[in-house]
Formats: C-alpha cells, sequence, structure tokens
C-alpha cells in the first residue's frame, strides 16, 4: 500500500516537473488580446493544478476574472477614445 501511494506522488511529481519545462516562451503584452490571451491561458493552469484546492482555485479565478474584466473596460474606453481623437481630427480640419 504504502509503495503504491509512493508510485502515485513521484508519477504526479513527474507529471508537473513535466509541466514545467513545457512552459511556453515570454510573451509581450502589448494589446488588450495579449492580456486576455495571457489570462485565459493561467486560468486553464490554474484549473488544470493538481496541486491546488478548490478554495485555492476559486480566489485565484476571480482574481484573474476581475482583471480581465477591468482589462476588457479598459480596451473598450481606449477604443472610444480613438474613435473621438479621429472624429476631433476631422472636424479641426474641416474648419
Amino acid at each position: 500500500m504504502i509503495k503504491q501511494r509512493i508510485q502515485r506522488l513521484e508519477s504526479l511529481l513527474f507529471r508537473h516537473e513535466r509541466q514545467a519545462r513545457s512552459q511556453p516562451p515570454p510573451r509581450p503584452l502589448k494589446t488588450v488580446r495579449d492580456v486576455i490571451d495571457l489570462l485565459e491561458e493561467q486560468a486553464e493552469a490554474i484549473r488544470s493544478d493538481p496541486w491546488s484546492g478548490a478554495i485555492e482555485k476559486a480566489r485565484a479565478l476571480a482574481y484573474l476574472a476581475g482583471v480581465a474584466r477591468r482589462t476588457m473596460e479598459t480596451g473598450v474606453i481606449a477604443d472610444r477614445m480613438e474613435i473621438l481623437e479621429t472624429i476631433l481630427r476631422q472636424r479641426k480640419g474641416n474648419r
């Protein structure tokens, strides 16, 4: 029985080490879409983490969801500002 538990723990450790080595290379975060993609990737990593409990996962996912919401809101505001700037430039050019 103890031997089986040790083998199971070794198997989990081996899988965890393999996952850690297969991390994607760092990427620049230049757009809202880049940030959202990164947050989605991290949310999936949290969901698949065998070492975390349900409460830890829920807290981490709630935090990421809050960051994602603020990021999307910021993206919408930035898009609106670009539209307004374009309209103001056009008005200024017509005078």
